[in-house]
């Protein structure tokens, strides 16, 4: 299994329901792919207080880095992720990917 996780540093001048709307049209359409077996996402509590510039994550399960590939490569996930870049901390450079073969 694949665990994709991605980690948002949104702008000051970003609200709540929008960082939520962009990360919820991410969801909505990865459930609807083969492989996806799972979409979660909430706000950073930090409880260690190491990683205060990132408000919001996500993490998505897929059954193999196969599935992971097809996601990647889908024009809608590079449409709804531009959008999340542009709400981001200079942009791309606000959001950290880690995918973890679990």
């Amino acid at each position: 299994m694949i665990l994709h996780c991605v980690f948002c540093s949104f702008r000051d001048d970003i609200s709540e329901d929008a960082s939520k709307a962009a990360i919820n049209a991410l969801e909505d359409f990865s459930l609807k792919l083969d492989g996806v077996i799972a979409f979660d996402h909430g706000p950073n509590l930090d409880f260690e207080m190491k990683s205060q510039a990132y408000d919001r994550g996500f993490v998505i399960r897929f059954t193999d880095a196969q599935a992971l590939d097809n996601y990647a490569n889908h024009p809608t996930h590079k449409e709804l992720g531009g959008q999340l870049s542009q709400l981001c901390v200079g942009g791309g450079d606000g959001i950290i990917v880690f995918d973890l073969d679990v």
